[in-house]
């Protein structure tokens, strides 16, 4: 049994032990394969899942409260309880959706790219990430044009 268990050192030297999430077990990587893709790929996993979490709540709350707002208006009318307006529940469901719409953008401008994941709230975070991407597409214009 001691033969089995293969350290890093014994692996060919084009083959890494990496990890694709905090939860999976290890995978055998080549090097070649995680170099090619680390260029194709700007931002990085730990970034990406970042933004998603936020994007996830600073969208998803204020979607779920237009959803609901449709709700409440619908039973607070059905139960005889208010008289609400039609238009009153199509602003108000209009103003979740933007806000959620708002915080799409938010979502993606206020993590951190540095590998410890910032404050709560981010804020410190949105003047670097909007130079950041003002770079990408000075970049990306100019590989176009030459």
């Amino acid at each position: 049994m001691k033969g089995a268990k293969k350290n890093k050192k014994d692996l060919p030297k084009e083959v890494q032990i990496g990890f694709s999430s905090k939860n999976s077990a290890p995978k055998i990587i080549s090097k070649k394969s995680t170099k090619s893709s680390s260029k194709k790929s700007g931002i990085p996993s730990y970034v990406a899942n970042r933004m998603a979490r936020r994007i996830a709540i600073t969208t998803g709350i204020p979607t779920l409260s237009g959803m609901g707002v449709f709700i409440g208006s619908y039973f607070l009318i059905s139960k005889g309880i208010a008289e609400i307006s039609p238009t009153v529940t199509l602003v108000s469901s209009a103003l979740c959706f933007l806000v959620g719409l708002l915080g799409l953008s938010y979502g993606i401008l206020s993590a951190s790219w540095d590998f410890n994941p910032g404050s709560l709230l981010g804020f410190e975070n949105i003047k670097s990430n909007i130079n950041r991407m003002k770079d990408a597409f000075k970049t990306n214009q100019k590989d176009m044009s030459s």
